[in-house]
């Protein structure tokens, strides 16, 4: 069957909020110059804001600059920050909470609001959608499109009626040339066309390795005693006793609290499970005084792209550009990237318009470069740079110390420039040199299993297709992994996708249950042979987010 092309001006993958700010602007440039400009967004959840999850804090300035009228037109911010609180957990039961004189102050919140991103990338699908823009939900982006002198002219969307065997069902549908002027590239964190174009254009040769954590997200309807509207809290230390990150507590709006844990992907100890210190931290006091009598109704977990300035690589390329977390745009000194996806966004087609428009005698990646380096967006990270290696190379304590001096006495513009060179995967130590860690059972109340909680992440698969989890040897994890590293993919897995299971033959077996994968992306950031390659699935297939 032949593949049907379309054309565009412009193509941008991914309906986050900073494929959805580039659209926007793009088309409010064209209405204010009285031009035409074909523009589509290729979303591979089943709807606009499936696949979106974040904590849920959020910074306005940056919508305001995108559509000023924002609060006229109905966007879902409707939950102000009214307490900002920060603790360190020393046990599984004592807690200091630190005052604001030494928290670094891009900790503090108030001015910010306790949003559900999924909920705000729908109402942004509206207003791009009003404006003419056309949003093709449930398409993944399979491939990159190259033109004949090599630079990036569109996308193919994946094949459709693919069984697992490779052969075509009754239902086969080719996938769908989108050929562009200009391609954006939003899908989020470790994007994998974004992976590969980092790697075909040597877009990170200037940058030190990029740096992820695994940030897991469950909502609870509380009762009304013990909610308190607007209350930001956030911690470090326990249960992160054998690794760097943190977890957070946000009371929304309809009696909701939004919680979670971040875990730093550059751990040592194969044995460690993310999953499972995020349940145990459920049970401290701080945590189990609002959560208990509580019903847990969302789950879900997205791998964090965090390695921040250092780490950026170049975001343009001849044809297209990289936006938001696909570039690694998040501040982690504040622990936001909503608004600056959208500031990336917003960055992008600004360029892009003066390009299709021949504004400019300037070629598209020398502007697009001029424009960052000019930009607040810039400005902001640049501030930011120390927070990551900070805590990396000093600890929480001493690290903590080390960014609020930085931020809170020299504004972000200390002298020193520290970096953490060394990717995440390389930092795990074989299963011989560390301890195994021993989680309790959940109890169904507090903490739960993987697989009730996948169940509320409505994830879902064709199970009849090709596996979207590829090993580039199979052999690797019985022969390699499971004897040097007790396979940790059994544990950094938020979703139960990876198992050591006993063949027919009495022998260790590897198991993936790619029906149970929620996107987080983990298992292409840590596995230490890096042997697993995360394809997209059919369109539409994966977790599907009500209000994340």
């Amino acid at each position: 069957m032949k593949r049907e092309s379309m054309e565009f001006d412009v193509v941008i993958v991914g309906a986050g909020p900073s494929g959805l700010a580039t659209a926007i602007r793009l088309a409010q440039q064209a209405e204010q110059s009285g031009s035409e400009l074909s523009i589509c967004i290729v979303e591979k959840g089943s709807e606009v804001g499936a696949h979106i999850l974040s904590g849920g804090v959020m910074e306005s300035a940056a919508l305001s600059e995108l559509i000023p009228d924002w609060q006229e037109k109905g966007a879902p911010l409707n939950q102000p920050v009214t307490e900002d609180a920060t603790y360190l957990l020393r046990s599984e039961s004592a807690s200091i909470k630190l005052p604001d004189l030494i928290t670094p102050k891009t900790m503090h919140n108030k001015g910010n609001y306790i949003v559900s991103l999924g909920n705000l990338c729908r109402w942004l699908a509206e207003q791009a959608e009003g404006m003419g823009i056309e949003i093709f939900p449930g398409f993944a982006a399979a491939d990159v499109f190259y033109n004949d002198d090599g630079s990036v002219g569109g996308i193919i969307t994946g094949d459709m009626g693919v069984a697992a065997d490779g052969s075509e069902k009754d239902s086969y549908m080719p996938g769908m040339l989108l050929k562009a002027k200009y391609t954006v590239f939003a899908e989020g964190c470790r994007g994998h066309l974004g992976k590969t174009l980092i790697e075909k254009f040597t877009l990170d040769k200037n940058a030190t390795a990029q740096h992820y954590a695994i940030g897991f997200k469950e909502i609870w309807q509380v009762d009304p005693a013990v909610h308190q509207p607007g209350l930001v809290v956030h911690t470090a230390g326990w249960p992160l006793t054998e690794a760097s990150g943190g977890s957070y507590l946000y009371h929304a709006e309809n009696n909701q609290i939004y919680v979670g844990l971040i875990v730093d992907l550059n751990y040592d100890n194969p044995y460690l499970s993310p999953f499972d210190e995020f349940q145990r931290m459920k049970h401290h006091p701080l945590f189990a005084q609002y959560l208990n009598g509580g019903e847990r109704v969302a789950y879900g977990a997205r791998a964090i792209t965090k390695g921040g300035f250092n780490s950026l690589p170049q975001m343009a390329f001849p044809g297209g550009c990289l936006v938001g977390c696909n570039a690694g745009t998040l501040n982690f000194s504040k622990i936001k990237g909503i608004h600056t996806a959208i500031k990336s966004g917003k960055m992008a087609a600004e360029v892009i318009f003066n390009q299709i428009n021949q504004a400019t005698n300037t070629d598209f990646c020398t502007e697009f470069n001029q424009a960052y380096q000019q930009s607040d967006l810039r400005n902001e990270l640049f501030k930011g740079r120390n927070f990551g290696p900070a805590l990396h190379k000093f600890g929480n304590l001493l690290g903590g110390a080390f960014n609020t001096l930085e931020q809170n006495i020299f504004n972000g513009n200390l002298f020193v420039t520290l970096k953490d060179t060394d990717a995440d995967f390389k930092k795990l130590k074989s299963a011989a040199q560390c301890q195994p860690i021993n989680y309790e059972k959940p109890d169904n109340k507090l903490s739960f299993d993987k697989l009730s909680s996948v169940y509320l992440a409505n994830t879902s698969h064709d199970e009849d297709q090709p596996c979207h989890l590829q090993l580039k040897d199979p052999e690797i994890p019985v022969k390699v992994n499971l004897p040097s590293y007790a396979e940790p993919a059994q544990r950094y897995c938020p979703a139960g996708v990876y198992e050591i299971v006993e063949g027919d033959d009495k022998q260790p077996q590897f198991q993936i249950n790619a029906a149970n994968c929620v996107h987080c992306k983990t298992c292409d950031i840590k596995d230490p042979a890096q042997n697993i390659r995360w394809v997209v699935p059919e369109g539409a297939s994966g977790p599907n987010y009500p209000n994340m």
